[in-house]
């Protein structure tokens, strides 16, 4: 298995620790009832904290779609290379990195690891052409 296609799996569980990070986040506020439930109606804002995880986890949602069909285009059209590695490991660390930088509110530094990933991205569709 290329470093890409583990790249993409790894980011499946990262995608994964998102979602629980989040999730487990919430219902500590508002407990198992509210977990259970339909969750109709409004709902109070969440603390600072949980408000940042489900932010990163909903900007990780955003870019893992464009992550991951570009890593299955690099694959399928079989033009893995060094470059394509090392883009598909940018895009996983700087992922790894972005979560707690954003759940600690760090600003800037948070936006220029988000850009590293973007740039992972980048070039794994340049790779394409």
């Amino acid at each position: 298995m290329g470093i890409e296609i583990q790249m993409l799996v790894w980011s499946i569980v990262l995608g994964l620790v998102h979602l629980f990070a989040a999730s487990t986040a919430v219902t500590r506020e508002r407990g198992l009832q509210w977990n259970a439930s339909a969750r109709d109606g409004q709902n109070p804002p969440v603390r600072p904290l949980t408000g940042r995880l489900q932010r990163a986890q909903a900007n990780f949602m955003e870019t893992f779609p464009f992550f991951a069909a570009a890593v299955l285009a690099v694959v399928l059209t079989q033009r893995q290379d060094g470059l394509t590695a090392l883009a598909a490991q940018l895009y996983f660390w700087a992922r790894v990195v972005y979560l707690p930088l954003y759940a600690a509110g760090v600003p800037y530094v948070r936006s220029l690891v988000w850009l590293a990933s973007l740039v992972g991205i980048v070039l794994l569709a340049w790779s394409l052409r």
